[in-house]
C-alpha cells in the first residue's frame, strides 16, 4: 500500500524525534561509561535541579533500560507509521484527545523545570546541565506528534 503524503510526513517526524532520542541514549551511555572529552560530562546529563553529588532522581543502571523501552516503542510506533500498517497507524479520536492533552501538560511541565533550573542555578544558563531537559521536549513533541494524528485523522481507512 502506497504511503499517503500526510502519513508520510508523520512517519518522517517520528522517525526524526527517534533517532535524536536515540543519539541522547548513545550519547549518555559513552559519557558515563567512557567519559569522551567531545561530549558534555556525566552530569551534564543529569537533572540540573537535584542537589550536587545526586547524579538523577533514577539510578544510570535503572535510567538505560527505561531509555530502551522508549526507543522500542518510538520504533514500533514510527515503523507502523512508515508501513502505514500496525496499531498506532489505526485512528483513535479518544487516544489523540488523551495524547495531546498529556503532551501539552509534560511540555508545560518541562518548561517550568527549565525556568525553575535557570532561576535557582543562574551558572548554568542557557545549555549548561539541560541535556535532560531539552530530551522531554524531544518526547513531548513526539506525543504530540502521535496524538495529532489520532485526533486529526479521519476514522476510516
Amino acid at each position: 500500500m502506497k504511503q499517503t503524503p500526510k502519513t508520510a510526513g508523520y512517519a518522517l517526524l517520528l522517525w526524526a524525534l527517534t533517532f535524536l532520542f536515540f543519539l541522547r541514549v548513545i550519547a549518555e551511555a559513552a559519557a558515563f561509561f567512557l567519559d569522551l572529552g567531545f561530549l558534555p560530562p556525566s552530569w551534564a546529563w543529569e537533572d540540573p535541579t537535584l542537589p550536587t553529588g545526586k547524579l538523577g532522581l533514577i539510578p544510570y543502571p535503572i535510567l538505560l533500560p527505561i531509555q530502551i523501552a522508549i526507543l522500542l516503542f518510538q520504533v514500533k510506533v514510527s515503523a507502523d507509521f512508515s508501513r502505514r500498517y500496525g496499531f498506532w497507524v489505526v485512528p483513535r479520536p479518544s487516544l489523540g484527545r488523551f495524547l495531546l492533552s498529556f503532551s501539552y501538560l509534560y511540555f508545560a511541565a518541562m518548561a517550568l523545570r527549565y525556568v525553575a533550573s535557570m532561576a535557582f542555578f543562574p551558572e548554568r544558563r542557557w545549555l549548561g546541565g539541560t541535556v535532560p531537559i531539552f530530551f522531554h521536549f524531544v518526547l513531548a513533541g513526539f506525543l504530540a506528534i502521535l496524538a495529532r494524528f489520532h485526533s486529526s485523522a479521519p476514522t476510516k481507512r
